[in-house]
């Protein structure tokens, strides 16, 4: 049929090119469309020019920043390294309790250092934790730089003085020199310590020692020296204790100043005691009269004085004094605990200085006008 003729000829393609695409749907169109990849938002390039504009600014900035932090580090530590201003030795004193600026800018005033700034921060900066500046007098050497002048004041190798109390001293001596002395500071105690137990030397000390610490210093060493000494003595010798032994060696310090005197000294003395006779000696006649004050230089013993009634007038009283005379030295202990072999029962003085010794009366009645004799002739003259 017709009909039918029409309808094959559009299913086999043929009607003369009038051919149909078969119609999409619009969303399935859009579905077979490409995606789309969102795309960055690209800054403009003003903006992007002025942000390195501002890094190169930062970095510049930076780098001159550490450039002048190099330089004021290199400058500070070589002035802190060379040689300072001083052209001659200083004496230079820390106070107690001041800290490093009022350090630097003492050190500065003085003309020791250069730049107290330098000093304040660089010291600060090489400080391990804990170390000071310790108070003392220094002697800061000419040319010292900044780290010497640093590792002086840190070490507190100070400035020494010194104060010596020859041997045979009295308490009242020592304590009178302690108090003469500017150099020591703080009161000295109000009671004496006893006679015979400071310990007659040179000590040494930082400006600004208490007196006290020098006290202790010598009660502490003359016990020690006693003890030591006494442990070495004789055996047999008539004293009983460490009290009479620095008792009678006090007598022979105040006796003789001539060292190689002393053990000939310390042997008179302990035969008496032994035999029970009397020491006889003028030294306690006048520790007797005048205590630790000791006599006036220009006032003679006069025969009086040996018959005073005083508990140290071995004169009068048998057996030792209550206590010693004197603060003796090692050289005085040291005689009494190993005497010289010898039998003399007395000394009288030669005129030069040393003693004449004898073993009976006679022999010292003979030395004792010889000795008159010799004062009478120097008397004269």
């Amino acid at each position: 049929m017709r009909g039918s003729d029409q309808d094959n000829g559009r299913e086999n393609g043929e009607g003369g090119g009038d051919e149909r695409r078969p119609t999409v749907p619009k969303s399935a169109k859009e579905a077979l469309r490409p995606e789309r990849v969102p795309q960055p938002v690209q800054r403009s390039k003003k903006a992007k020019s002025q942000f390195v504009i501002f890094l190169n600014f930062v970095m510049t900035l930076l780098v001159l920043g550490a450039v002048a932090i190099g330089g004021v580090y290199y400058y500070a530590k070589s002035s802190y390294n060379e040689p300072g201003p001083l052209t001659v030795n200083s004496e230079f004193t820390v106070r107690a309790g001041a800290g490093l600026a009022t350090i630097a800018r003492d050190l500065e005033r003085n003309g020791i250092i250069s730049d107290s700034r330098i000093f304040r921060y660089v010291t600060a900066a090489h400080m391990r934790d804990g170390e000071t500046l310790k108070a003392g007098d220094y002697e800061i050497k000419a040319g010292s730089s900044m780290a010497d002048v640093a590792a002086l004041l840190e070490s507190g190798k100070s400035i020494l003085y010194s104060i010596s109390f020859p041997e045979g001293f009295t308490v009242q001596e020592i304590f009178d020199r302690l108090a003469a002395d500017p150099n020591l500071s703080g009161d000295l105690p109000d009671e004496l310590p006893p006679e015979g137990s400071l310990m007659p030397e040179t000590y040494r000390f930082s400006r600004g020692t208490d007196r006290v610490e020098i006290i202790d210093q010598m009660r502490e060493g003359q016990q020690r020296l006693v003890d030591e000494i006494w442990l070495k003595r004789d055996q047999g010798l008539p004293i009983e204790n460490k009290d009479e032994f620095v008792t009678l060696a006090s007598i022979v310090e105040k006796e003789t100043g001539i060292a190689s005197e002393r053990p000939q000294v310390a042997a008179v003395f302990l035969n008496r005691l032994d035999r029970g006779m009397r020491l006889q000696s003028d030294p306690t006649v006048i520790y007797g009269i005048f205590g630790g004050e000791g006599k006036p230089s220009d006032r003679p013993i006069y025969r009086s004085d040996l018959d005073k009634e005083t508990p140290y007038n071995t004169y009068r009283i048998s057996g030792l004094p209550p206590g010693p005379i004197a603060n003796p030295g090692r050289a005085a202990l040291e005689a009494v605990a190993n005497p010289a072999r010898t039998d003399d029962l007395y000394f009288v003085a030669d005129g030069s200085g040393g003693h004449a010794f004898a073993k009976t009366l006679d022999e010292h009645n003979a030395n004792v006008r010889r000795w008159r004799r010799l004062e009478a002739e120097l008397g004269g003259n």
